[in-house]
């Protein structure tokens, strides 16, 4: 076995090691805009009551989740930009939300996710609904990430919102339940929940086009959207085994794999490692072939520039989440200790069920 990976310690330095081994050889890239775009989403989680207080923004503010955006989106400025940053800042104001008691209770969340999708069938609140700024801040959301848009695209990325909300109650399965998920079977939820696929829909909007459902839905496109998903995850479970650790948290395949073989945690951290690196493999592959098969079936030049650009987007999003994984402070030394001994984060209890007090 590697050295790096068998004795690899915890903390920072082990979270060092774990991801040397990863091959992601595309590009490292970044907005220039994302100063401006922090700024932004910054006021904006204010004014809709997501942050508050000193150290709230203090603490959110280390996360750097802008520079996740400005790495997925390269390209992007000004409002675009910014739309992307407010949506990462609530997709993660609101998995943060499951770290306590919430997370391990089904039928409260599923109550709670209940009224995020009724958001995105109804708009607009009933009259007399109480103010709940989570709630409230993704109806601004959907207006405006739906704006503008033609009916094929605003589809998908319902159909994306409605599996990445859902897959939340799956996860408070897994914490309550008396079962462990196989690692497969944690995948199938893990890839609506991880957010990418609605992440990749706003690389769409950002360029300003929808690609058709015969080829979003088509091979290869729908395995490297597959791909993509399962090497964020892969990624993700590497850089935050201390914080899941740290919590008690299940919902990571590194620990899956563990508790099933009953083998050494690095021992699992390198087997995880080798699924991402396979995973892109393939992705190459797929990529090197995708410009004869769509010449060869005749689409148009806009066609291809837009395919090559949403394959782009993926390129990004891979490389993009490894790179802000290791400068954010969501999973160092730090972060693993905002996260230690039952400590919750500042912005959590923004979906508390009336009986949770």
């Amino acid at each position: 076995m590697p050295e790096t990976i068998a004795k690899a310690p915890a903390g920072e330095d082990g979270l060092l090691r774990r991801v040397a081994l990863l091959e992601i050889p595309f590009p490292s890239r970044i907005s220039p805009d994302v100063e401006r775009a922090r700024a932004h989403t910054l006021r904006w989680l204010r004014d809709f009551g997501l942050l508050r207080g000193a150290s709230a923004f203090e603490e959110y503010d280390a996360l750097r989740l802008e520079r996740a955006m400005a790495r997925f989106y390269p390209r992007a400025t000004g409002e675009d930009l910014m739309l992307a940053t407010d949506v990462n800042g609530w997709f993660f104001v609101f998995d943060d939300q499951f770290d306590g008691r919430l997370g391990r209770r089904p039928d409260a969340v599923a109550r709670l996710v209940d009224s995020l999708v009724e958001v995105m069938e109804e708009g607009e609140p009933p009259a007399g609904a109480p103010a709940n700024p989570l709630v409230d801040s993704f109806r601004d959301l959907w207006h405006r990430v739906n704006d503008g848009m033609p009916p094929v695209w605003r589809e998908r990325f319902g159909r994306h919102w409605r599996g990445y909300l859902l897959a939340h109650h799956r996860e408070a399965l897994n914490r309550s339940g008396d079962a462990l998920p196989t690692v497969e079977e944690f995948l199938s939820a893990r890839r609506h929940s991880i957010g990418i696929q609605p992440c990749l829909d706003l690389a769409e909007r950002c360029g300003r086009y929808a690609l058709p459902p015969e080829l979003h839905d088509g091979s290869p496109l729908r395995e490297m959207r597959r791909i993509t998903d399962d090497v964020a995850i892969f990624v993700n479970d590497l850089v935050s085994l201390d914080k899941e650790l740290a919590v008690g948290d299940v919902n990571n395949t590194v620990i899956l794999l563990q508790r099933a073989t009953g083998r050494p945690l690095q021992e699992c951290a390198l087997e995880i490692c080798a699924l991402a690196n396979g995973r892109v493999a393939r992705f190459l592959e797929h990529a090197a072939r995708l410009p004869g098969l769509l010449a060869a079936g005749g689409a148009p030049a806009q066609t291809r520039a837009r395919v090559e650009d949403y394959v782009d987007a993926m390129r990004n999003v891979m490389r993009g989440n490894l790179d802000w994984s290791l400068e954010s402070g969501r999973y160092d030394a730090s972060g693993v200790a905002a996260v230690s001994d039952g400590r919750r984060r500042p912005w959590t209890g923004l979906l508390t069920a009336p009986e949770d007090g």
